[in-house]
């Protein structure tokens, strides 16, 4: 049985660190300097990784390959099935007309960008990333803003900034327990010390999110609206995550701010006029309707909602039919060492094909339920499947290929030498420590993954340097949502949702760069000072 060698270039583990980071290194020059495409970068990123696994570390050749399979397969199902699924409800209402309607309904509400984000980016997706995650709520909530009009690049870029607080409780909850299972720390604890230190974030994210629009200029109209979102969440968020636990934080957080939010909207209007120029259409003057048609166009996202919450509270019951294996070539044929765990222990390799509890095969039920209500025809339905498919080639093979050179790195033991780097920062970890969860997030693309990654690693670590195991796993669990922004699978989703040129996804990435750095440095400060105050 091969076994992992964190220190594979002489034993330094500064030297190893840079050369296991060539995988990101490489990422980072594509998109960022060369603008290339994000599955031009994910490939090449891709191909890195392989040389690096190969002649460093020196992984055997068929452990590199099943590794490679793993995580491509992973990325096309689950994360790949519901970015399709998704899409596909998106192009049904489009396709039938009933999406106008819902463009009317929201504008009925407020015809304000800033509001509309605030509505449809943070608080509406914030639900949907309680109850579904891994990419449902940035495909459909940016799907909805260009549809109101915004340009494709500031719909992504909006989405992927709101999908930020409310990741570490997304999918009903599955972050937390994931870090839970991993480290047998109790999920009541994490989630109490993951709410303590996302509320902040949570409280200054809508207000943020209009400064990114428009500066202060498009803040100062509507800081109201900023404030009451902002407090509404966030408050419900520290409630919840504390008193009751992590499935339903999500949910009864986006749930107070969706209420917050259209209450004061019938009671209040900013004064000022403000739009994206050069980045939206003009907003067209809302239609009334029938009571009875908007029930009909809102009925696709009011299905989906119903079904991904079933999906969610009966997901033991409906995994019981799920295809599970050993991955080939893979599954505990690879040795992981101390200090990331405790004694030697296989890594286990077990792919889940959950054909029926994965959230994308209930956005599927939701898309075919809708397109029979909407009285779709059996031509328009394959229209549009045949318009989705082909829309979302590109994406597919970007999300496969990061996930791909995810796991590569992960069985390979590169990510392990880059977490212990981060480790050897002595008093300055808790920082650090919330930066190690980013990265694992920019890596999988999920919070999840992260916490799986990097969360027996945190510790470890505490213990090594006497701090509280509890706040740094939850730390790596909070950091990890910004690095969600700037994931390539995120990035991915966010440009198939809106229609994006290819040649926009490295401008996306460096226009949310920036604001991963900047946020995830804040989160960092926040467990720094938890860290001091629990010591």
């Amino acid at each position: 049985m091969w076994q992992h060698n964190y220190t594979p270039l002489a034993g330094s583990l500064g030297f190893s660190a840079l050369v296991a980071a060539l995988p990101i290194f490489v990422l980072l020059y594509l998109l960022g300097v060369k603008r290339k495409p994000a599955w031009v970068a994910a490939l090449s990123g891709l191909v890195a990784a392989a040389a690096v696994a190969l002649l460093v570390y020196r992984m055997p050749a068929g452990a590199m390959i099943g590794a490679v399979g793993y995580g491509a397969a992973f990325g096309l199902f689950p994360i790949g099935w519901v970015v399709f699924c998704a899409i596909l409800l998106y192009r049904i209402t489009l396709e039938t007309g009933k999406f106008e309607i819902v463009k009317d309904s929201v504008g009925s509400l407020t015809d304000d960008r800033r509001l509309q984000a605030l509505l449809i980016a943070f608080a509406f997706g914030a639900f949907i990333e309680g109850a579904a995650g891994f990419g449902t709520p940035v495909a459909v909530s940016a799907a909805m803003l260009t549809g109101l009009g915004f340009s494709p690049f500031y719909a992504a870029g909006i989405c992927l900034l709101a999908n930020t607080a409310p990741v570490a409780f997304g999918s009903i909850g599955t972050p937390i327990l994931a870090l839970s299972t991993v480290t047998f720390l109790p999920k009541e604890a994490l989630s109490a010390w993951v709410g303590r230190i996302c509320a902040p974030i949570s409280l200054i994210v809508p207000a943020y999110l209009l400064a990114v629009m428009g500066g202060w200029r498009a803040l100062k109209g509507v800081l109201l609206g900023a404030v009451v979102c902002g407090v509404s969440f966030s408050a419900t968020q520290v409630l919840v995550s504390n008193f009751i636990g992590p499935e339903l934080t999500d949910i009864l957080s986006s749930l107070a701010a969706l209420g917050s939010l259209v209450l004061l909207f019938l009671l209040w209007k900013p004064k000022d006029k403000f739009d994206l120029e050069g980045h939206s259409a003009p907003p067209v003057v809302a239609k009334r309707h029938p009571a009875g048609e908007l029930l009909l166009a809102w009925a696709p996202y009011l299905i989906l909602v119903g079904m991904v919450l079933v999906w969610g509270f009966y997901k033991t019951e409906l995994s019981k039919v799920s295809l599970v294996f050993p991955w080939p070539g893979l599954d505990k044929q690879i040795l992981q060492m101390p200090p990331v765990t405790a004694k030697p222990a296989p890594y286990s390799a077990v792919y889940r094909f959950d054909w029926l509890s994965a959230s994308g095969t209930a956005c599927l039920i939701a898309s075919l339920l809708s397109a029979l209500l909407l009285r779709m025809s059996l031509a328009q339905f394959f229209k549009v499947l045949a318009t989705t498919t082909k829309q979302l080639a590109l994406s597919m093979l970007t999300i496969a290929s990061v996930l791909a050179l995810a796991f590569l790195m992960n069985y390979c033991g590169a990510t392990a030498t880059m977490g212990l780097a981060f480790a050897a920062t002595g008093v300055l970890f808790p920082f650090f420590s919330s930066l190690l969860g980013w990265l694992g997030v920019f890596l999988t693309g999920s919070d999840t993954s992260a916490n799986a990654l990097f969360g027996n690693l945190q510790v470890v670590t505490a213990g090594r340097l006497g701090l509280d195991p509890v706040l740094m796993a939850a730390s790596n669990s909070s950091g990890g949502v910004m690095g969600k922004m700037i994931s390539l699978q995120s990035i991915a989703v966010a440009a198939a949702a809106t229609g994006m040129k290819s040649e926009d996804e490295a401008k996306l990435f460096r226009f949310t760069l920036r604001h991963s750095i900047i946020l995830a440095s804040v989160i960092g400060l926040i467990t720094m000072l938890y860290s001091a105050l629990t010591r």
